[in-house]
């Protein structure tokens, strides 16, 4: 049944903190624990924001599709999933709850609430990295949706987003949410403001990518009535 919009931004709002808080949290605790050991701090911080990614799509996926992402939400708009008025309002609900989660992380361990990051990832390389990053999230989503296999997407999207922290150089931020939340810590997981515009840009472009993508790779196939999870409406209104 279809969830009230009051129920699905309270969901993205908690799954977005949470993420927040997890990419962080995990990333301060890598860095304290393996503090001589670069390799090793990346190590534990994909690790625990792949598994707990995986618990948080299957927590908050029923209620909001668990998106945590402007960009999910956007395509999801636009293949018809999700209204707009919802894409919308999903929005800042996702940002504020970055924020928030951000937050959440600095006072777990102790630091300061809000630290404006500095760490500088403005490169050519890592823009481009972005931008495969996002397409390749966004197009794994709706191939799996759109080819009825919606109820495999938690361990998906935690498996990609796990080994794209190894396979592109921004570690596979992919998210405007997110990117903006990681502003206010300065830590292992942060990003200076400097740096924002640029992965905010590459974010889009890779979005507008993955959705030629999936209407090349699946032209006129229709999501899966059984899809419960990532995009849930598109099964309340299918039935």
């Amino acid at each position: 049944m279809e969830q009230p919009r009051t129920r699905k931004l309270v969901a993205e709002y908690l799954g977005s903190m949470l993420l927040a808080a997890l990419v962080i949290g995990s990333g301060i605790a890598a860095q304290r624990l393996s503090p001589a050991d670069t390799g090793l701090q990346l190590t534990e911080n994909a690790a625990a924001t792949a598994a707990g990614l995986f618990a948080l799509i299957l927590m908050f996926g029923p209620i909001s599709g668990a998106h945590f992402n402007p960009v999910v939400s956007f395509v999801d708009a636009a293949f018809g999933g999700l209204p707009w008025r919802h894409a919308l309002a999903y929005l800042p609900t996702q940002i504020a709850g970055c924020i928030s989660g951000a937050v959440l992380a600095n006072l777990m361990f102790a630091t300061t609430p809000v630290s404006i990051s500095t760490t500088h990832r403005a490169t050519a390389a890592h823009g481009l990295a972005e931008v495969v990053a996002t397409a390749g999230l966004i197009l794994m989503i709706f191939s799996l949706v759109r080819s009825g296999r919606a109820e495999r997407a938690p361990a998906a999207v935690g498996a990609y987003i796990g080994a794209a922290y190894w396979f592109t150089s921004s570690t596979s931020f992919a998210n405007p949410a997110i990117t903006i939340g990681r502003m206010f810590s300065d830590t292992f997981s942060g990003i200076a403001p400097a740096s924002v515009p640029l992965f905010l840009a590459a974010q889009i472009l890779g979005g507008a990518l993955a959705l030629l993508g999936v209407r090349v790779l699946y032209p006129g196939m229709k999501p899966a009535q059984a899809a419960d999870v990532v995009v849930p409406h598109v099964a309340a209104t299918s039935r």
